[in-house]
């Protein structure tokens, strides 16, 4: 067999991640449509990943997200996106670039994309990548700059409370808000 010199898996990769980029771009737009929300695994340590310090050290490797009812600002270009989230009531404002992802799932509709990067940069280099080397394939598409967390305004708060049903125009709800929450892929996984 020879050998692949065009690398339809790196172009494949970067068509699906391109999926991602399209559904982001829609919903940062016109907000989720139905049932549809999304659980966005991706590398930390990747170049170009802004997540504060807490949740870095808390989240060395990998992270996942939930973007359903309670994110906002959610800004997508073509390298990367930017959505705010809140862990533990604290509001953080997260950029991950494309290339950090590693999975992506909407469970309403069981529509999943992972992305094997240790092994996409495995047939880059033909040998076998330790741990400490696995982002190093990643290339840094965004300069580090200041993050500034901003709370989710009171006109987002309402429509995000209306999509549940809990709340009408402009009235709050007085039950607890739901924090985002970080989950393992795993536990959606079909068990074989």
């Amino acid at each position: 067999m020879s050998q692949d010199l065009i690398r339809y898996d790196v172009l494949a990769q970067d068509a699906l991640r391109g999926v991602i980029r399209k559904v982001l771009g829609e919903v940062a737009k016109t907000g989720l449509p139905g049932d549809h929300h999304f659980f966005i695994t991706f590398m930390t340590a990747a170049p170009g990943v802004r997540v504060s310090s807490r949740l870095r050290e808390k989240y060395p490797d990998l992270m996942t997200i939930v973007i359903q009812h309670q994110y906002w600002d959610l800004k997508v270009t073509e390298t990367s996106f930017e959505v705010g989230l809140s862990f533990s009531d604290i509001p953080e404002k997260l950029l991950i670039p494309f290339a950090a992802v590693r999975g992506f799932y909407d469970p309403s509709v069981n529509f999943e994309l992972e992305f094997d990067v240790r092994g996409a940069e495995a047939a880059n280099t033909d040998e076998n990548l330790d741990e400490d080397e696995e982002t190093d394939g990643i290339e840094s598409v965004l300069p580090p700059t200041a993050s500034s967390a901003t709370p989710l305004p009171q006109r987002n708060r309402a429509a995000a409370s209306n999509r549940e049903g809990d709340a009408e125009d402009g009235e709050t709800s007085d039950e607890p808000r739901k924090d985002a929450e970080v989950v393992s892929l795993d536990a959606f996984r079909k068990k074989t």
